[in-house]
């Protein structure tokens, strides 16, 4: 039988929802992004119900950030496993939170350095998250 009680390892829903979220979040960012910034397919993929479901995905991963706080990061800072890639993506996501409401209530005038912060970390985020997840190296004992 497979140790469940791991430090720091989540219950599989957990795991799923985390995953399902940030992915979710990413790829809709990311759509969005080849649509809208750099003008790909824009009638598709630059659309507002593209942007509508990025804010969506980004209430979901918000979410499913609360759910991983309390347990999984006390459980990541005391085994310092990951301790890089775990406090980046926090503090990615902190820098995504913010720009976020900055891009729905922020003044005009900082819109455009907001929309650069924002998709710069998103792929940026995207790309440790993916490695965070996958990558699985073992301290010594």
């Amino acid at each position: 039988m497979k140790n469940t009680n791991r430090l720091g390892k989540m219950p599989t829903w957990q795991k799923y929802f985390v995953q399902i979220g940030m992915l979710a979040c990413s790829l809709t960012g990311t759509v969005y992004l080849l649509g809208h910034e750099f003008r790909i397919e824009r009638a598709v993929l630059g659309t507002h119900s593209v942007l509508a479901w990025h804010g969506i995905a980004a209430i979901l991963a918000t979410i499913a950030l609360g759910s991983v706080l309390p347990f999984h990061l006390k459980a990541g800072l005391k085994s310092k496993r990951k301790l890089w890639s775990g406090l980046s993506q926090l503090a990615f996501l902190a820098i995504l939170l913010v720009s976020g409401a900055l891009l729905y209530y922020g003044p005009e005038e900082m819109r455009d350095g907001v929309i650069a912060t924002h998709w710069m970390i998103g792929i940026t985020f995207f790309a440790i998250f993916l490695l965070h997840g996958v990558y699985a190296k073992k301290l010594p004992s």
